[in-house]
């Protein structure tokens, strides 16, 4: 028997820009339904996405006037399951996110800080993360996997 393999996907633009954040998190919502992710699985993509585009926002090239954020969702099928893999570039400064070091979680209020939590969210949230650089470029992927039986 056969395994066979099979591919689709969505692709959106937006500025960076914190009004658009509302935008892309429908766009996902709409793609990943039509594309047949299921619902627990699109909310975590979600989360990743929202992390993701307000760390651009927040921290990505202000020298730029209307920085583009160019965000691919790819839904991937074969004999074992199911994965969904957003991948979001932008052309701000080189960061590796997933090279970073987390901190340990707070154990009291006191020992809380603001801030911090969105990589542990990404990290927790997503199954797997890869990071090129290229021509300019940041290219983050984040990725939610789910078994045929969980359709």
């Amino acid at each position: 028997m056969a395994t066979g393999h099979s591919s689709q996907m969505a692709d959106l633009t937006i500025e960076a820009d914190g009004s658009n954040i509302r935008l892309a998190s429908d766009w996902l919502a709409r793609s990943a339904i039509a594309l047949g992710v299921p619902t627990a699985q699109l909310d975590r993509l979600d989360i990743c996405l929202n992390e993701i585009l307000a760390n651009i926002i927040s921290h990505g090239d202000s020298s730029v006037i209307r920085p583009l954020v160019h965000v691919v969702l790819q839904i991937r099928h074969d004999a074992v399951g199911h994965q969904a893999m957003v991948t979001i570039t932008d052309s701000g400064a080189a960061f590796n996110s997933t090279l970073v070091q987390l901190s340990s979680r707070p154990t009291t209020l006191a020992e809380a800080e603001p801030g911090g939590l969105g990589l542990l969210m990404i990290r927790s949230f997503s199954d797997e993360q890869s990071y090129r650089y290229s021509d300019g470029h940041n290219h983050l992927s984040f990725g939610v996997k789910w078994a045929h039986s969980d359709e």
